[in-house]
């Protein structure tokens, strides 16, 4: 008859475990708050010592049994009953995925583990899988709720922004777009030369050419959608800025980071225009929420560098914004030669493949519009036709403009912020600094970091006492809100509402009488994209000198200079007058004696500006021939 107990020194035990330490043992087992173990399995009591070994290889002396994630559920067998595991049957037993446990006058050996190919156990990769599950289903609903908030922020934007700004808003996009879609209409110099990609202005023939098919290719519809995409693409942006600033910090830095860009003036003004720059920034916040920020996964490494590719096509100056955060990922990266190889060169081959053949296609030639784009701006220096400003315009007028109210946030975040949004600080410093190199400056070019400096200012907000920052919110709530309303409702409108009155013109019956001249700054107005209709419209041309000539004058250059002259001189034949006029007030007096001569009366007044300057007035006059 076999012993009731297993021998002395079976397993480094003397001692035989007595049978009420057993019977305490199963009691313990159908009680464990994990439940009940398959078959006869036992938790390891949490007091006792125990020195497991796992095929053979020994795990250590752990105090405390198996406890947490490495806990097993145990079979147990008493030596009288199943005659204990001898030490043959324990070699045996090495390699076969069982543990062995070695406790007072027992043998404990945990039933087989299911595996996976790769050797790990497979309940924990469930238990990840779950976990990771759980974690999406718990950010799905706050991601909604601020998805909607900013769906419904942005739309408001978007039909409370009824001014102009500048008129690459119209014709580097929706004119290129009218043109591609309806067949008619007039494109700048721009792209005779190949300087811009028309991969952003496809986007908006693509939405022009549904509505022609579905009949409801009208001109209000052509303004308003291609807006209103700008205004679900920014929102997505806002709620994806959110997650990258939960990400870098955590909730209620996140919270105030959206915050401060929703109530953001300049992104207010902004964000639903159909601007290249729009477009950039959008990408560029799409691109940093799969930035690696800690450590690099191929897969997220490959989604980003696509963003930032297709960002430098449709703008090339995107890759001075990305230029440092580029070196700092590869500097990071461990595996430089699998970032290179893996990512970096298949994403930019087929980024500059597409791009290529789109030009292809559009121009009907081979063109390499960043080639093209860095010749004019950079190393030529083209763009300083438009205007030049001093080195420092960007550090003391446009970044402060553009932040506005959210300048001293701004500051304080710099000062305040973590050492790991340093790189962020660096890729502001640098972008400014670059595009201050460049002598033609304006506030959207430097609009794609604006998104970056709210991580700032929503640092610098979480930080304030909450006194404080109750009068911090109060601050930019009510100044963000007043400078956007004016300068979305308010400032620079006439260009827009005289559209509509020549929108007017386009009936049958007076469409063939009607001709209309533009006499005002080159590109001050819309054109074709606002009135759909092929109306006989002349505008003042202003194209650069791209032969190198001196003293160059444009066609706007030369009226604005003797205005009566070249209206005379234009117009030596009455029958040759055009139907209306359109200029600013500040040349009627110059203009007075053609118009009475030629019986032109006024016929529409309209608000521009209160701050009018040089060619631009307060006012927009429409003179229309009599008969």
């Amino acid at each position: 008859m076999r012993s009731q107990h297993p021998p002395k020194g079976h397993l480094g035990r003397k001692e035989a475990r007595p049978r009420e330490s057993l019977r305490s043992a199963r009691k313990r087992r159908t009680t464990s708050p994990r439940g009940p173990a398959r078959g006869h399995g036992l938790v390891s009591p949490p007091g006792a010592g125990c020195s497991c070994s796992f095929g053979g290889k020994p795990l250590g002396r752990r105090r405390g049994g198996l406890s947490g994630r490495r806990r097993r559920r145990f079979a147990v067998g008493e030596g009288a009953q199943t005659g204990g595991l001898l030490p043959e049957r324990l070699g045996a037993a090495r390699g076969t995925g069982f543990r062995a446990c070695a406790l007072p006058s027992m043998v404990v050996a945990m039933e087989p583990v299911a595996r996976t190919p790769a050797g790990r156990p497979r309940r924990r990769k469930l238990g990840q899988r779950e976990g990771r599950e759980e974690q999406r289903a718990a950010g799905a609903a706050p991601a909604r709720g601020l998805l909607a908030l900013s769906l419904a922020v942005r739309l408001a934007c978007c039909f409370s922004v009824r001014t102009s700004f500048v008129p690459d808003e119209y014709w580097q996009s929706l004119e290129v777009a009218h043109r591609a879609a309806f067949g008619y209409g007039s494109l700048t110099w721009e792209w005779a030369e190949g300087l811009r990609s028309p991969l952003y202005p496809l986007l908006f023939a693509g939405l022009f050419k549904v509505l022609q098919l579905l009949g409801k290719d009208e001109a209000p519809l052509l303004i308003w959608l291609p807006r209103v995409f700008q205004a679900v693409l920014a929102a997505f942006a806002d709620v994806k800025l959110y997650s990258l600033a939960k990400r870098l910090d955590h909730f209620e830095t996140a919270k105030w980071v959206y915050f401060c860009q929703l109530c953001s003036w300049f992104t207010w003004y902004c964000c639903t225009r159909t601007l290249t720059n729009t477009m950039e920034a959008v990408l560029t916040i799409f691109a940093l929420c799969y930035y690696p920020m800690e450590g690099t996964k191929m897969e997220s490494s490959r989604y980003y560098l696509a963003l930032v590719a297709l960002a430098c096509i449709v703008r090339p100056t995107a890759s001075i914004l990305w230029a440092p955060l580029l070196l700092w990922h590869f500097e990071k990266e461990s595996n430089k030669r699998r970032l290179l190889w893996g990512a970096c060169l298949p994403v930019g081959l087929i980024a500059l493949g597409g791009s290529l053949v789109v030009d292809r296609i559009f121009f009907g030639k081979w063109v390499v519009v960043p080639l093209n784009f860095l010749k004019f701006n950079v190393l030529h220096e083209l763009a300083t036709f438009y205007g030049s400003h001093s080195w420092h315009w960007y550090f003391t007028q446009g970044l402060p403009a553009i932040l506005g109210p959210h300048l001293p946030f701004f500051l304080h975040g710099c000062f305040s912020a973590p050492r790991k949004h340093r790189v962020f600080l660096v890729v502001v410093l640098w972008t400014v600094t670059a595009y201050s190199v460049l002598r033609h400056k304006e506030f959207r070019f430097i609009y794609s970091i604006l998104p970056i400096c709210m991580l700032f200012c929503g640092h610098s907000l979480a930080q304030l006492k909450r006194r404080w920052r109750r009068a911090a919110v109060s601050f930019l709530l009510s100044s963000s809100l007043l400078l956007a309303l004016y300068t979305g409702l308010v400032h620079q409108r006439g260009t827009l509402d005289v559209m509509v009155y020549l929108r007017e013109l386009c009936n049958p019956l007076a469409r063939e009488q009607t001709s209309i001249l533009l006499l005002m700054p080159c590109h001050s107005t819309p054109l074709y994209s606002h009135i759909h209709c092929p109306l006989q419209i002349r505008f003042l041309q202003c194209p650069p000198d791209l032969m190198g000539r001196s003293n160059y004058l444009d066609e706007a250059d030369l009226f604005y200079s003797h205005p009566l002259q070249w209206l005379n001189n234009e117009f030596p034949n009455a029958t040759q007058l055009p139907s209306h006029l359109v200029f600013f007030n500040v040349l009627e007096q110059e203009i007075s004696s053609f118009l009475i001569s030629n019986r032109y009366v006024k016929g529409a007044i309209f608000f521009h500006t209160h701050l009018p300057q040089g060619r631009v007035g307060s006012h927009i006059y429409v003179f229309k021939k009599l008969f």
